[in-house]
């Protein structure tokens, strides 16, 4: 921990899907003094997120799910975006492979890491790994659309870059980390 940190306490506030805790500690501002700080903090385990691109179609292959806190903000739950998951254990490239293949039906090739990143570390704990995979009609493996024992229903949709990053401007793609590969393809492979 930090010198600026002095921890105070830990407490579990719920623990089910995840485990929502509230710290108590002191922070020392840059002119020395003490504050106190209290937060709560959201832990579910890391994930890894994919965006399976068609090089040669210059299509991707994105999914559509239902996501109940986003109804809690007033917006509709079906949100489209990239392939993701928990890494349950897992390392991400490991993770990512299992989820692609669940979600859309599709074993990418040519999966590279990009790059880690929070999505929310004021509140969450989740680190995210982000991936580009390349697909085509060969990487085909299954149908898709999820695991019905966790609870999943996943609409695989496929859809030129184009237009995806198109609906980023119209707000029919509101998820952060599909935006930020979407955007990173529409930089690095630009029509």
């Amino acid at each position: 921990m930090d010198e600026r940190i002095r921890m105070i306490g830990v407490e579990t506030l719920s623990r089910h899907w995840g485990t929502l805790t509230r710290a108590s500690f002191d922070y020392r501002r840059r002119d020395g003094s003490w504050q106190r700080h209290v937060r709560e903090c959201y832990d579910h385990g890391n994930a890894a997120a994919i965006l399976l691109f068609n090089p040669a179609t210059r299509k991707v292959l994105l999914t559509r799910q239902f996501r109940y806190p986003v109804t809690t903000n007033g917006d509709p739950g079906w949100l489209i975006e990239c392939c993701a998951g928990l890494l349950d254990g897992d390392e991400p490239l490991t993770a990512i492979m299992r989820e692609a293949l669940e979600e859309t039906g599709y074993r990418p090739h040519g999966v590279e890491h990009l790059y880690d990143a929070y999505m929310s570390p004021g509140s969450v704990t989740e680190k995210i790994a982000f991936f580009i995979g390349l697909y085509d009609d060969a990487s085909r493996h299954g149908d898709g659309g999820g695991l019905e024992e966790e609870g999943e229903e996943i609409e695989v949709l496929e859809m030129e870059l184009e237009t995806a990053l198109a609906m980023i401007r119209s707000g029919e793609i509101i998820d952060g980390k599909t935006i930020m590969l979407l955007q990173w393809a529409g930089a690095n492979y630009p029509g």
